[in-house]
């Protein structure tokens, strides 16, 4: 469902990301972690359609992003790691003004924003304007909305900031469903206990490479780390990366 081949971005003084090669499966989890820099938040934002990459092809679902942009964010929902939120609006208007973005139709509207806002436990302040929403509800939101026209595709940028325990559970077995109802689920992240215990194989870049991809199993193997926790092979890979 997502194919990224030799995607390069160059700010010329900076080689961002460098011949980036990955393909990701529909109803698999893939974590994608990095230092500080790495290319991680450019390689979302390309992905996104936000930025356009200087040479390569990103492909969502089978379309091409550069030749049909529309058609291939319409099966994208994105969560980028700073989320704007109109904060004047009430969390059913901003739902309704990202179904408008979408085209999902009015009769569907309803019911779909209902589900979400129940299933975030945002349900009771749905007329509530935003700006009242702690930093845990409008992450909440934020993951509601795109999930408002049943995309195909989930690109998320630190999904768990500014979530409580309980909030992190529910957006962990959420994202969960969403695979195993063949929804694809790109998740970056610094926080590799996340990533080990909900990705099914994890990417790890580094100055804007790849340095090794696979479930902790195969990635141990790469940095001939043993059965060590992902902590230690991120360390080790990016290293001697």
């Amino acid at each position: 469902m997502i194919e990224l081949l030799e995607v390069t971005k160059d700010y010329k003084t900076t080689l961002a990301v460098n011949r980036l090669n990955l393909r990701i499966p529909a109803g698999e989890i893939y974590g994608f972690i990095g230092p500080n820099g790495a290319g991680k938040t450019t390689t979302i934002r390309m992905m996104g359609g936000i930025i356009e990459p200087t040479s390569g092809h990103i492909a969502i679902g089978g379309i091409d992003l550069r030749k049909d942009p529309v058609a291939a964010k319409k099966m994208i929902g994105f969560v980028p790691d700073r989320p704007f939120l109109y904060e004047k609006l009430t969390g059913l208007e901003f739902l309704k003004f990202v179904a408008d973005l979408y085209a999902v139709a009015p009769r569907i509207l309803m019911r779909r924003a209902e589900e979400l806002l129940r299933q975030f436990t945002l349900w009771d302040w749905a007329n509530e304007i935003i700006e009242s929403y702690s930093h845990g509800m409008k992450q909440r939101l934020i993951i509601a909305a795109a999930l408002l026209h049943d995309p195909k595709v989930m690109i998320i940028d630190e999904p768990m900031v500014g979530l409580d325990p309980e909030g992190v559970r529910m957006v962990r077995d959420i994202l969960r469903g969403l695979a195993a109802n063949n929804v694809t689920v790109f998740v970056s992240t610094h926080t590799l206990s996340l990533a080990e215990d909900l990705c099914d194989r994890i990417g790890v870049i580094s100055k804007g490479a790849l340095l090794a991809e696979g479930t902790v199993a195969e990635l141990n193997r790469a940095a001939k780390t043993g059965d060590a926790g992902l902590e230690e092979v991120f360390l080790t890979l990016v290293r001697e990366g």
